[in-house]
C-alpha cells in the first residue's frame, strides 16, 4: 500500500472524538484504478500484486478513525460515526464475515436527505446504538417538518450463532403535529474480499449475481473463485412500500408523540458449491457448533474469570475494562480453541505474533486463552518447505484467512509463515505460561513442537555462523520485513534508504535469548538437565556477541538491526525496547538506551515513537516510521523496569492512559500519529488504525502487571512483588483473586513517597508472597 503522505489534509472532528484530528489517506476512485489495471501488462499487473501484498501495511482506504466497530466471532461490523455505511467511495466500512465484506454499502435517508447523528455507542461489542433526528424536511407538497422534531433510535445487534444482524429502526415523533415522510434504505453488497478491500489486490474472482426482490426480501449472491457461494438476504418487518434496485422505501405517518419501527435483519451465508469447497478451508466456515451462539451470553462470564482489577482512578478504571471488554470481543474461535484475533477490521484473523504478544499481556488476568493460542499454533507450525507460503519445518504460523483469495490460493494466507518473530515469541510465551500457572502438562504436550521451533530458530537466516535470527524473503508474496515492524519501508539507514537482506532485528534476538532461558527452566522442571545447560550456554552466548554487534556508541543505545554484511542499521527507533523486556542487554547500556528512547525526539508526550523525529525517514504517520504504538510502548516500559528505570516506565504508563482518555470508550487504537504532545493537546489519529486492536487492548493490563513488579514462580508456590510503582494519578490499586497456579491472592498497593507499599489481604491455597525492594 502506499503509505498516507507526510502533511495530508485532516479529517474533521466526529461527533464523539476529541478534536484529534489525522491526516487521512486519499485513495484514488475506482474508475481511475479501472483505468490503470487496463493499461497494464498481465506481467506488471503480477509485478504490482507482488510488491503490494509484500508491503505490511494496513489498508489503502480513507479514513477510519471515526468508525464504530461491533464484532461477534468471525462477524464483525465497521460504520461511519453517522451509522452509515457509503454506497460509494474506497472506504473500508462494511459488514464482515470470513474475511469477506458481505455488505459494501448501506444509507438511510429520510425524504433524501441522511439524518443527524446525535450520539452512538459499542460499549458491549457485540452491539451499536445510534440516536438520529431528522434535518429540515420538505414532504407532503413542501411542509417543512423542523430540524430535530424526528427522533431515530438505531439499534445493531450481531448474532455469530446465526450469522445474521438484527437491527431496529424506532421513529418518534416529538413534535406537536403529526408528520408524513419516507424513510428510504439503500443497500450495497459487493462481497469483496479482505485483500480487496485493503486495496492490496485489485482483482475480482468471482461473479455476482443480479441482486433481486422475492417476497419482499432482497436477495445477493456472489460465486466466488473457491467454490463457494455466498449470499446476502435482507428481511423486512414490516414489508417495504415501495421496492426498486436495491433500495427499499417506507412511508410513515407518524402522529405527534407516537413512534413506528422497522426490524431489519441481515442474513448471511456461504454454501460450498463443489465437494473440494469444504477440503479447501480447515476453518469450521460451514459448520457451527454452537460455541459461537453462547458467546454474547458469556462476555460477563468470561470478565468474571479474570484477576480483579480496581483503583482510586476513574481513568484507569474505564481504560482496564474497556481493555478487558476489547480482548472479549476480539476472542475469536478455531477448531473449538479460543485465540485473540489481532484486530478490526483489517485483521480479524489468527495472527502468531500478534495472539503470541496478547496473550502474554493477559498471563496476570486471563492465562487461559494463552494454553489454547499455543495449542493452536503448534496444530499449524510449518512441517515442510514451501517458498510461495514461506512455510518451513518448524516454523510457527503468521497469518491464517479464510476468504476467497487465500481458499482460491490466489494469496498465500490460508497458511502463511512469513514471520521471524513469532516462532520464539511461542517459545517464551509457553515458558512464561508455565510460571504463572505451574501446568508442567503443557510443555511436556507441546515438547515435539518445542524442539522444532528451537531447530528452526537454530537455521533460520544464519549462513555465517553468528547465531543470529534473520530473515530474507523468499516468496514472490512475501512480506519484504518480517518483524512487527512489517512494512516493506520500516527498516531503514541514517541516509533514508532500505536495508539490505539478511536482516536481523535487535528485538528478535532478545525474544530468542528469553525463549531459550523460558525453556531451558522448563527442561529443568522435567529433569532434563543436560537440555537446559545447552539452552542457557547458546543464551549466554548469544547475550555476548549482541551487545558487540548491536550497541552503537553514537547513538547511545542498540542499532535497530544489522543487515546484509553484519553492518548496523544506526537509527535511533523503539524496537531496542523488546530487547530491554527481555533482559539481552548489559546492564549499563540498557539502561542507556532507556535514557535515549526517552528523549524528545522519541518521546512525544503520549507515548515513545517508532522512529526518532531527526531520523531521515521519520514521518508521523508512517505506519512504522515515527507513529504511537500502545503495545511497543508496554513493552518498551517492561524494559525500562527490568534496568532500574521504573520513572520512565511510569513516564510512559501514565502518557499511554492519558493518551486513551481521547478516545471512544477510552479504547486505544492500534496506533497514534507521531506530532509532539505540545502542538495539538490532544493524540492525533492514525487515519487506518484498527480499533479494537488486541495488544493495544492489553498494553495497559501489562503495564499495570509490570509496573506492580508481579514475577511469579508457580512451580514453587511462589509470587514475588519487586520494587512495585504507581504512576502519579493512582493512589491505590486492589487485584483480587490474582492467580499463581492453583493458588490466588487479594492484594492491595498504595504509593508512597519512593515506590509502594503492600497489602496481602488473603491468600489462598499453597503461596508465598515475598515483597522486595
Amino acid at each position: 500500500m502506499a503509505k498516507p503522505k507526510r502533511g495530508a489534509s485532516r479529517s474533521k472532528k466526529s461527533t464523539h472524538q476529541s478534536e484529534a484530528a489525522g491526516p487521512s489517506v486519499q485513495p484514488r476512485s475506482q474508475a481511475a484504478r479501472s483505468q490503470e489495471r487496463a493499461r497494464q501488462t498481465p506481467h506488471a499487473q503480477q509485478e504490482r500484486k507482488r510488491r503490494v501484498l509484500a508491503k505490511g501495511h494496513p489498508a489503502m482506504v480513507d479514513s477510519i478513525a471515526g468508525a464504530v466497530t461491533v464484532k461477534n466471532l468471525d462477524l464483525y461490523y465497521v460504520v461511519a460515526s453517522d451509522a452509515q455505511i457509503p454506497l460509494k467511495g474506497g472506504h473500508g466500512f462494511g459488514l464482515y464475515f470470513h474475511d469477506c465484506r458481505f455488505l459494501g454499502g448501506y444509507e438511510m435517508t429520510l425524504g433524501g436527505l441522511p439524518p443527524i447523528v446525535l450520539a452512538s455507542t459499542a460499549q458491549k461489542g457485540y452491539a451499536a446504538l445510534f440516536e438520529l433526528a431528522n434535518p429540515d424536511l420538505h414532504c407532503d407538497g413542501g411542509r417543512l417538518i423542523p430540524k430535530d422534531e424526528l427522533g431515530i433510535r438505531w439499534e445493531r445487534i450481531l448474532d455469530a450463532g446465526r450469522t445474521c444482524v438484527r437491527e431496529v429502526l424506532t421513529i418518534q415523533n416529538f413534535g406537536n403535529e403529526s408528520h408524513g415522510f419516507p424513510l428510504a434504505l439503500h443497500f450495497g453488497a459487493g462481497f469483496e474480499d479482505i485483500f480487496n478491500v485493503r486495496g492490496l489486490v485489485p482483482k475480482y474472482l468471482g461473479r455476482s449475481e443480479r441482486p433481486v426482490w422475492r417476497e419482499g426480501r432482497l436477495h445477493f449472491a456472489y460465486h466466488g473463485a473457491d467454490h463457494v457461494r455466498r449470499t446476502a438476504t435482507i428481511v423486512f418487518s414490516p414489508a417495504p412500500d415501495a421496492m426498486h434496485k436495491t433500495t427499499a422505501e417506507f412511508r410513515f405517518d407518524v402522529p405527534s408523540g407516537e413512534k413506528r419501527t422497522i426490524a431489519i435483519t441481515i442474513e448471511l451465508k456461504e454454501l460450498p458449491e463443489r465437494p473440494e469447497a469444504e477440503q479447501l478451508n480447515q476453518h469450521p466456515t460451514f459448520i457451527r457448533d454452537g460455541f459461537a451462539g453462547k458467546v454474547q451470553a458469556d462476555t460477563e462470564e468470561w470478565l468474571e474469570q479474570h484477576t480483579k482489577f480496581d483503583s482510586d482512578s476513574l481513568l484507569l478504571n474505564s481504560i482496564m475494562d474497556r481493555s478487558l471488554r476489547d480482548l472479549a470481543v476480539l476472542r475469536s474461535d478455531f477448531g473449538n480453541r479460543e485465540y485473540f484475533a489481532a484486530g478490526v477490521p483489517w485483521f480479524v484473523a489468527l495472527f502468531g505474533r500478534d495472539s503470541l504478544v496478547v496473550a502474554h499481556e493477559m498471563l496476570a488476568f486471563q492465562p487461559e486463552i494463552a494454553a489454547q493460542t499455543l495449542r493452536l499454533l503448534a496444530s499449524y507450525q510449518g512441517r515442510r518447505t514451501d517458498r510461495w507460503r514461506e512455510e518451513q519445518p518448524g516454523k510457527i504460523l503468521h497469518e491464517l484467512r479464510v476468504g476467497e483469495l487465500a481458499r482460491a490460493g490466489n494469496v498465500p494466507h490460508a497458511r502463511f509463515y512469513c514471520t521471524v518473530d513469532a516462532t520464539p515469541l511461542f517459545l517464551l510465551l509457553l515458558g512464561r505460561y508455565v510460571a504463572w500457572t505451574g501446568d508442567l502438562g503443557l510443555f511436556r504436550e507441546l515438547q515435539e513442537s518445542v524442539e522444532r521451533a528451537l531447530g528452526w530458530i537454530a537455521k533460520a537466516g544464519d549462513n555465517h555462523g553468528e547465531g543470529y535470527l534473520k530473515y530474507r524473503t523468499i516468496s514472490e508474496s512475501g512480506l519484504v520485513n518480517q518483524g512487527w515492524k512489517d512494512s516493506a519501508d520500516a527498516i531503514v539507514r541514517t541516509d533514508g534508504s532500505i536495508a539490505r537482506p539478511p536482516i536481523a532485528l535487535v528485538e528478535a534476538q532478545g525474544y530468542v535469548f528469553a525463549a531459550k532461558h523460558a525453556v531451558a527452566d522448563l527442561y529443568e522442571c522435567v529433569g532434563e538437565r543436560g537440555r537446559a545447560k545447552e539452552l542457557r550456554g547458546e543464551a549466554e552466548r548469544l547475550r555476548t556477541r549482541f551487545n558487540h554487534d548491536f550497541w552503537c556508541e553514537d547513538l547511545g543505545a542498540f542499532a535497530l538491526a544489522l543487515e546484509a554484511r553484519g553492518r548496523q542499521v544506526a537509527v535511533v527507533s523503539s524496537n531496542p525496547g523488546h530487547a530491554l523486556w527481555t533482559g539481552i542487554a548489559d546492564h549499563g547500556k540498557g539502561r542507556r538506551t532507556v535514557l535515549r528512547l526517552m528523549q524528545d525526539d522519541m518521546f512525544n508526550g503520549w507515548g515513545v515513537r517508532t522512529l526518532s523525529s531527526a531520523e531521515r525517514r521519520y514521518n508521523p504517520v508512517g505506519y512504522h516510521l515515527g507513529t504511537v504504538w500502545p503495545h511497543d510502548n508496554a513493552l518498551l516500559a517492561a524494559g525500562c523496569r527490568r534496568y532500574g528505570e521504573d520513572d520512565a516506565a511510569l513516564q510512559i504508563f501514565t502518557a499511554i492512559a492519558e493518551a486513551a482518555m481521547h478516545f471512544r470508550h477510552h479504547r486505544l487504537p492500534e496506533a497514534m500519529a507521531g506530532f509532539q504532545r505540545k502542538d495539538f493537546q490532544v493524540p492525533v489519529h492514525y487515519p487506518v488504525a484498527c480499533h479494537p486492536q488486541a495488544w493495544a487492548a492489553g498494553a495497559v493490563p501489562f503495564m499495570v502487571t509490570t509496573c506492580l513488579g508481579l514475577e511469579p514462580d508457580a512451580l514453587a508456590g511462589k509470587l514475588r512483588i519487586v520494587r512495585p510503582r504507581l504512576p502519579d494519578f493512582v493512589n491505590r490499586i486492589a487485584l483480587r483473586g490474582l492467580r499463581v497456579g492453583e493458588a490466588s491472592a487479594d492484594l492491595e498497593f498504595r504509593r508512597t513517597a519512593d515506590g509502594a507499599e503492600v497489602n496481602i489481604q488473603k491468600t489462598s491455597g499453597q503461596l508465598s508472597v515475598e515483597v522486595g525492594g
